[in-house]
């Protein structure tokens, strides 16, 4: 018995562990969290496997398992991490004029005409991912909950106890700072 769940365990974590921990690196960016919530994604898995039903793709079950266990590593962080005035003001509001519109000679680049088929492109993702990493850790976060993961702004809040203003303040902090390493990084070694 204890050789067959062996294998059982083996063949799961063959079948999904590079897909999971792909999908956590996109959320943490930090290797040795990605590792510790996949691994606690299957140990997870193995204690409540008499609860899935094949409603869904066992693949689709387990990143369920996991993107709770990234919820609890949000919260958990949002708690361990200060969010220090630095991380909501922005020093450089040049970008914008008087009225909080952008300037014409500051706007953000041209994506092009399909903008969001440049998130399947794998060399993309590698990019984004490296420029989430230079961002502050609660903005990251912040970031990546809302338009990676699909959290709506009052569960942001509330999950991070932060308050709506943070929130927005970090969100424009973490999209202009992506904005410009993207451009550098991204747009700019295209033209290159």
């Amino acid at each position: 018995m204890v050789g067959s769940a062996h294998k059982d365990i083996d063949r799961m974590v063959d079948a999904h562990g590079d897909y999971l921990f792909r999908f956590a690196m996109l959320r943490v960016h930090n290797q040795t969290v990605a590792r510790d919530l996949v691994q606690d994604t299957f140990l997870a898995a193995l204690k409540s496997i008499d609860t899935y039903r094949g409603a869904s793709v066992f693949r689709t079950w387990l990143t369920g398992i996991l993107k709770n266990k990234i919820i609890d590593h949000y919260r958990k962080s949002a708690r361990n991490e200060e969010i220090t005035l630095s991380d909501l003001v922005d020093e450089d509001d040049r970008d914008f004029d008087e009225s909080g519109h952008w300037r014409m000679d500051r706007g953000p680049m041209d994506w092009g005409d399909h903008p969001e088929a440049r998130l399947h492109q794998a060399e993309f993702l590698k990019i984004l991912k490296a420029c989430l990493d230079l961002l502050p850790g609660a903005v990251a976060t912040v970031f990546t909950m809302r338009e990676m993961d699909g959290f709506n702004s009052d569960e942001i809040i509330q999950e991070l106890k932060i308050t709506a203003s943070n929130l927005w303040v970090m969100l424009h902090r973490a999209r202009k700072g992506l904005r410009k390493c993207l451009e550098s990084e991204w747009f700019g070694a295209e033209s290159k």
